[in-house]
């Protein structure tokens, strides 16, 4: 699955967040800064805990601001070991 979260989500430790959600979740995956101020959030794993991941970074629990969540489902192509922020 792969997310692109757009708001407030630079400079506020939501890739460090988004990184310890998806590990508590036993995904692999990355979250990464975009250069037009979203965070892209690649996840890997079960879908029901994809699904969960996606319900945190919409819910309100998040740092900074989220204003809105698109994501994009595929099959994983099992290239990540842990979850790495970039």
């Amino acid at each position: 699955m792969t997310a692109w979260v757009r708001g407030h989500v630079q400079g506020v430790g939501f890739r460090w967040w988004t990184r310890a959600r998806a590990l508590e979740l036993g995904l692999t995956g990355a979250a990464t800064n975009l250069g037009d101020g979203r965070v892209e959030v690649v996840a890997e794993g079960p879908r029901d805990a994809c699904e969960r991941l996606l319900g945190h970074l919409r819910g309100g629990g998040t740092p900074g601001r989220v204003d809105s969540v698109v994501e994009r489902w595929a099959p994983a192509g099992g290239g990540f070991t842990g979850f790495v922020e970039r």
